[in-house]
């Protein structure tokens, strides 16, 4: 091919893939329907413990390095907040809590991993909560297992 003949196949392909690109104006994007609502949770429906392990409506499991439940006994389970009261442990009140304080466990915000759901925040409410500055338990972020 001589040159001549080989510039004119360049700008014949240079043409070929603008006109092919769509330079032109698109015009203004419209978007159409409702909005995608938040879905169930489909399939088991599990809260990681603080290694991350996933359990199903565990009767006991450590909420941070410094405080766990116990006795739990769950009214919900699976829907978009699960709920139980059992009993509140933690370093911060050894030797004085016993078997624990009594206290209402919250879990929310389910996020979805393949064919599972896993509870990812954890509220606690009780009137013996660890001292401000210590374990915060009104926001505990619990650890999702690794994919």
């Amino acid at each position: 091919m001589n040159k001549p003949t080989a510039l004119a196949t360049v700008c014949v392909l240079v043409l070929a893939a603008v006109g092919c690109s769509g330079c032109g104006d698109p015009g203004q994007l419209r978007v159409e329907g409702p909005a995608p609502s938040p879905s169930r949770a489909r399939g088991p429906v599990y809260v990681p413990d603080t290694l991350g392990h996933p359990l199903t409506r565990p009767t006991g499991f450590g909420l941070t390095e410094f405080s766990s439940v116990s006795r739990l006994s769950w009214r919900s389970w699976g829907e978009t907040k699960a709920v139980a009261t059992g009993r509140l442990r933690g370093s911060w009140c050894i030797p004085d809590c016993g078997d624990g304080y009594p206290a209402t466990l919250e879990l929310s915000r389910l996020e979805r991993r393949e064919n599972v759901s896993y509870y990812t925040r954890a509220t606690v409410r009780s009137s013996h909560l660890p001292p401000a500055g210590s374990d915060d338990l009104s926001a505990v972020r619990l650890p999702l297992p690794e994919p």
